[in-house]
């Protein structure tokens, strides 16, 4: 019985040792997040000069729609700007401070393609 409080403390020690990914911190620029199969993280740079993260957010959006009319199967795609991780996701764009940690719902799409912060649009009578 010993053994298991050893065993959970090595695990503990091990995950908190872990690298943690983080997003650059680059100002104005946007890059696009490829996670890779060995758990890391490979940034990609896409534009620079992007004044605030919801222009980054419409890049990266930009870049989703036209891999998608190419063919493209990826329907949900990862991003950063300036430490924050951006999340493209058919709900909306959510971001966050770490990689796996609370995403926040930062614009939604309308009906017209754009994208717009939450609560924005008029809800119909």
């Amino acid at each position: 019985m010993r053994l298991i409080p050893v065993l959970l403390l090595a695990a503990f020690a091990l995950t908190a040792c872990a690298k943690k990914v983080e997003a650059p911190y680059d100002t104005g620029v946007c890059w696009h997040a490829q996670p890779m199969t060995d758990g890391t993280v490979r940034f990609n740079k896409l534009a620079v000069n992007q004044p605030n993260i919801e222009t980054c957010a419409a890049s990266l959006e930009a870049m989703r729609m036209k891999f998608l009319s190419l063919g493209g199967g990826h329907d949900e795609i990862m991003g950063a700007y300036q430490g924050n991780f951006l999340f493209l996701l058919r709900e909306g764009i959510f971001t966050s401070q770490t990689l796996d940690g609370t995403r926040y719902l930062a614009l939604v799409p309308t009906g017209d393609g754009r994208l717009v912060p939450p609560g924005s649009m008029p809800r119909e009578p």
